[in-house]
């Protein structure tokens, strides 16, 4: 009877002890979230306010400025829809072949053996060490030999050779994909594009999706490159734009505008953030099941 009552009492005391810590668990997550996403409120609450009222200090209150701001950010001279779609085209097109080509590198050291294999490995990662600020002078004496100045291509193609991103793919190789199911299929008759394509991608896809959100927003954040390589106005991004309203003379500086263009820049990051969740969550549940 003493046994049957001490493991009642030590089943109490677990539960109480995994309450304890789901809550604790709990809290700390609902704190982060609101760390995270009070930023976000605050942008949108400046949307909506006017300059004076925004000379004035902060406020949680929406204010009744959203249109006024909206209409004067498209009544000036910027041109805010075509750095809109220059940074979606830019952004995408760059996610695109960062993921793309990362993985088919991460999955040539993977699943092949070759004499250089190590080597390869290890000078890509090197690359990865050099900022960009270091090859700046040299990539833009280049793209003028190539008269490619003023140009898109040079923001997009280098995305090829992303050193990050393949890391983040080889690490995430090694741990979900043996190289039996590659032989599997190379048994079965699988080409190697047909195996990368419709095996390897496949599972690779919380990765992509992740390192694919990475790639869009730090190119569309990309400030420094773009505005060595863009000149023209109808060809710039969003940050460029940004940074121009910014600097515009006092005289017709609008707090208003720069924070409504700042959350007319968000939106696109939110919604690709929304696309590819659901991958990220689908692997992380999958990795669960299999464990």
């Amino acid at each position: 009877m003493a046994e049957n009552t001490s493991s009642v009492t030590k089943k109490k005391d677990n539960g109480a002890s995994i309450h304890a810590r789901r809550f604790v668990a709990y809290l700390v997550l609902i704190l982060v979230s609101f760390l995270c996403l009070f930023w976000f409120y605050v942008l949108f609450i400046n949307a909506t306010r006017s300059h004076s009222e925004l000379s004035q200090g902060f406020t949680a209150i929406p204010s009744s400025h959203l249109i006024d701001n909206w209409v004067n950010l498209k009544s000036g001279t910027l041109p805010i829809f075509n750095g809109m779609v220059n940074s979606l085209i830019i952004s995408v097109a760059t996610a695109t072949l960062a993921t793309y080509f990362s993985t088919m590198t991460a999955y040539a050291i993977h699943a092949y053996d070759f004499k250089l294999k190590n080597f390869m490995f290890t000078f890509i990662l090197m690359i990865m060490m050099i900022p960009t600020q270091v090859t700046a002078l040299g990539f833009l004496q280049l793209i003028d030999k190539m008269h490619l100045d003023n140009s898109a291509i040079p923001l997009i193609v280098p995305a090829i050779a992303s050193p990050a991103v393949f890391f983040y793919m080889k690490q995430y190789m090694d741990s979900t994909l043996p190289l039996s199911l590659v032989e599997a299929a190379r048994i079965d008759g699988s080409g190697e594009f047909r195996t990368f394509n419709q095996i390897v991608v496949p599972l690779m896809k919380p990765a992509i999706a992740v390192q694919a959100i990475f790639s869009f927003v730090g190119s569309w954040n990309n400030y420094f490159t773009p505005a060595l390589v863009l000149h023209d106005d109808t060809k710039k991004t969003l940050p460029i734009l940004i940074a121009q309203l910014r600097n515009a003379d006092w005289l017709k500086f609008d707090m208003g505008q720069v924070y409504m263009m700042i959350a007319f820049s968000i939106f696109p990051v939110i919604i690709v953030y929304l696309l590819l969740s659901r991958f990220i969550v689908g692997g992380v549940t999958l990795g669960g099941v299999k464990g």
